[in-house]
């Protein structure tokens, strides 16, 4: 017999609905106790539709990995960044894609992206009077003579970090002609953003790369 068999009346539907008020509480408070940074991961894949992949049949990836922090971008190399070139270019190659050596004239262009954001912001605070006001007697408050004078800014600064990995492609062998000084604008076929848990064990970076191409079929080449 279940719990709804179990409990009859208006009193047994409140005492229903206050228990499962409690179970939903808790499962909200804790959904993410316990998870390891492989289980919050979150891989984004998006490509241009109108594109046929079958078309591309070399690729060209730099050995190392681009780092943007805000508007600076820098290259590093290490254990995580060679795992991550390395998955990708076993992946395309698997695939029926072949990497040509740097410099080399290639189909599509690939770029192993790890963005490291951070922003400072000013905020206000709207209840630094009325908290103000509260503490030293106004409106029926106060702390009854003790003194307390606490102090609320009317602003604040606050600092939001981002930190994620993105694998960009580019069209290569349909880019536009260079008509001026300007750089031509080439064309992102294919991205792929990992998000969640921070990366920092080469067993999560092939758990990364086998589930953004387990979701991507069609990154093919004709054979």
């Amino acid at each position: 017999m279940n719990i709804f068999q179990k409990i009859n009346g208006t009193w047994g539907l409140y005492a229903v609905l206050l228990l499962l008020g409690s179970t939903l509480m808790a499962c909200r408070d804790n959904a993410t106790d316990g998870l390891t940074p492989q289980d919050s991961q979150v891989y984004i894949t998006n490509y241009d539709r109108s594109v046929s992949f079958g078309q591309y049949k070399t690729f060209s990836l730099p050995d190392s990995v681009a780092v943007q922090s805000n508007n600076q971008i820098t290259t590093v190399r290490g254990d995580i960044e060679d795992r991550f070139i390395a998955n990708v270019a076993n992946a395309l190659q698997s695939r029926g894609f072949r990497r040509v050596p740097k410099g080399q004239p290639a189909d599509i262009g690939l770029a192993i992206i790890r963005i490291n954001n951070r922003y400072t912001g000013v905020g206000t605070n709207p209840y630094g009077s009325y908290y103000s006001n509260y503490w030293l007697g106004g409106y029926g408050g106060g702390l009854g003579g003790y003194g307390y004078n606490p102090y609320y800014p009317s602003y604040y600064t606050y600092q939001v970090s981002e930190r994620y990995w993105e694998i960009q492609m580019v069209d290569l062998k349909n880019r536009p002609p260079a008509t001026g000084p300007d750089q031509v604008q080439l064309n992102v076929i294919f991205d792929a953003t990992i998000r969640g848990g921070d990366i920092t064990a080469t067993q999560d970076v092939d758990t990364a790369i086998n589930a953004i191409f387990a979701q991507s079929p069609y990154l093919t080449a004709n054979r």
